[in-house]
């Protein structure tokens, strides 16, 4: 099965700040970001277009010509708990954030997921698609669900995951295999 795994545009946050389960706005370059990830998908047909609940991602599946994709919550952007919407000096200040930054992988934020956390239920979410008797599917999701996509897919560890987060708009394709497995 190929899977077409669609980034959410560019959001109205700044610099430096977490939003990971937040719902945040999207710029207002929306517009023009959107048509450059329309032109990448044109031509595509999907069996089946999932996509995270939060609006970034839907406003996009929309502008692409999916109003109405299957809404999964395991499409959710990683969650930074107590952390959603501080920045990171402020989660640098935190005396739990020692512990976090040691070991991101496996140590959650207060309140919140770890990096493992986020792949397990990404990979949930990826064991039940590779069931289905789909050949073509699009995701609208988040940097860390595509990175964590790309990790269940054997591209590369779970470590190695915020060296390739996707751009904003950005669509990667990747193939569900026998051979993919939980890191």
């Amino acid at each position: 099965m190929k899977l077409f795994l669609i980034r959410h545009t560019s959001v109205l946050v700044p610099q430096g700040t977490t939003y990971g389960f937040t719902d945040v706005p999207l710029r207002p370059t929306f517009e023009e970001e959107a048509a450059r990830t329309r032109a990448r998908l044109e031509g595509l047909q999907f069996d089946q277009v999932y996509c995270s609940p939060l609006s970034r991602c839907r406003r996009l599946a929309a502008a692409c010509g999916y109003a109405n994709p299957i809404l999964d919550d395991r499409l959710k952007e990683l969650n930074f708990g107590e952390w959603e919407m501080k920045t990171w000096e402020e989660v640098s200040a935190d005396p739990r954030s020692e512990r976090w930054f040691a070991d991101w992988i496996h140590t959650p934020a207060p309140g919140g997921e770890s990096l493992q956390d986020q792949y397990n239920r990404l990979a949930n979410f990826l064991d039940e698609l590779r069931r289905k008797p789909y050949q073509q599917v699009a995701i609208f999701a988040h940097g860390g669900i595509l990175t964590c996509a790309r990790v269940y897919a054997g591209e590369y560890g779970l470590e190695e995951a915020f060296r390739h987060v996707t751009e904003y708009g950005g669509v990667i394709e990747i193939a569900l295999e026998e051979g993919n497995a939980l890191p």
